[in-house]
């Protein structure tokens, strides 16, 4: 039976295979030929012949049918984890005659979807048709693909004839971003338990409160320490500072530990939390930059989000190794925090064998309890 299914496959990509009402002609065919042969008589000749024409006939037609379709992938938006992929494939008419009735089906990642079918009635000559669909998403990740296939069996519907075109593509989906209205991890990255270091920068914030940009109108999530309040008052809704220089002079790192061994769920959330403080970072005017094992520091909303959506737990290190700087460390590896630089935080995802009194640390940060939400842990205060 598997034998007869794998014939049957190989038949129907490279040459036809017959429909379940091409068999029953078929079989009518040989029987009328068989009795015209022991009968000699002519009325049958006829008929066995007449039959055995339809079928070479209809076994020619879905192949040139497919011969003359273009077909033309559409790049796809990039989009974030819970949204819809969509995907345009357009089928151009390149015959003079019209193609009716065609499968297409596209052979997504498996982890995406089973592969995805439609069905075109008539494409006119020289006409273009572009078949539409979404795909939902679960998981972040980079998705590559190639295979579409084509399949008919017009006009007469005895034959199915299926044909394989490749065009490359990608699918990018962004991990999530969490609306972080506060984060203590964030706003007190760098500080130092000495008086000379507040000084200094509370010196640095003074120097730099008044170089002020431009104003622009409250957006949700902008910081209330940035709001110009004269300027709010004067136009009767809140208005926000855009700094020349980043408050203070800080610059953020977040560090993804994907280096480490990870438990899958645990490694999604890390990721999630990595998107969401850079973000919250970005919109406090604080410079940004993110760093993996893989890719290094790097900087930019859609760099940044790329690099998050293809990361993976256990990767090989790259030449770069994290910044001898404060940072905001993500890993699994409770070891790996006595290690940070002065200054830093750090947020655990600890596996069955960590426990707080286990841990040894000196730096502050905040371990992550599966049972809550992440959302609020990373607006909670730091827990040393």
């Amino acid at each position: 039976m598997r034998i007869a299914h794998r014939l049957a496959d190989w038949l129907e990509r490279r040459w036809v295979v017959p429909a379940y009402s091409g068999w029953v002609l078929g079989a009518f065919s040989l029987c009328f030929l068989a009795a015209a042969i022991n009968t000699m008589a002519g009325w049958l000749y006829v008929i066995s012949g007449v039959s055995i024409a339809l079928m070479v006939i209809a076994a020619t037609l879905p192949v040139r049918s497919l011969r003359s379709i273009h077909l033309q992938r559409l790049p796809i938006q990039p989009i974030s984890a819970g949204d819809e992929l969509t995907i345009e494939i357009e089928l151009h008419n390149h015959s003079s005659q019209p193609k009716t009735l065609l499968q297409i089906k596209d052979l997504i990642p498996f982890v995406l979807s089973q592969p995805v079918c439609g069905v075109i009635e008539t494409i006119l000559p020289g006409q273009t048709h572009r078949w539409i669909y979404y795909q939902p998403t679960q998981k972040r990740g980079l998705y590559l693909w190639h295979t579409i296939q084509l399949r008919t069996a017009t006009p007469i519907g005895l034959f199915w004839c299926r044909r394989e075109r490749q065009l490359p593509t990608t699918a990018i989906v962004y991990p999530t971003v969490l609306p972080l209205s506060t984060c203590p991890l964030i706003d007190e990255i760098g500080q130092e338990d000495s008086p000379q270091y507040f000084s200094r920068d509370r010196r640095s914030q003074l120097a730099n409160q008044d170089l002020t940009r431009s104003l622009r109108p409250y957006r949700w999530g902008d910081p209330f320490r940035l709001v110009h309040w004269r300027t709010s008052a004067r136009y009767g809704e809140l208005r926000v500072r855009e700094l020349e220089v980043f408050t203070g002079g800080q610059e953020v790192i977040i560090c993804l530990d994907s280096a480490s061994p990870w438990d899958a769920e645990n490694f999604e959330q890390a990721v999630i939390a990595a998107a969401s403080l850079y973000f919250y970072a970005t919109r406090t005017q604080l410079g940004a930059k993110l760093w993996t094992a893989s890719t290094g520091l790097v900087q930019g909303h859609r760099v940044v989000l790329e690099a998050l959506a293809s990361v993976n737990f256990g990767e090989t290190p790259g030449n770069t190794p994290p910044p001898d700087q404060p940072i905001v460390w993500l890993t699994s590896n409770s070891v790996s925090i006595n290690s940070l630089p002065a200054g830093s935080r750090w947020l655990l995802w600890p596996d069955r064998t960590t426990t707080p009194k286990t841990m040894v640390r000196d730096r502050p940060g905040i371990l992550i309890q599966p049972e809550q939400q992440l959302q609020t842990q990373l607006q909670s205060g730091i827990r040393d």
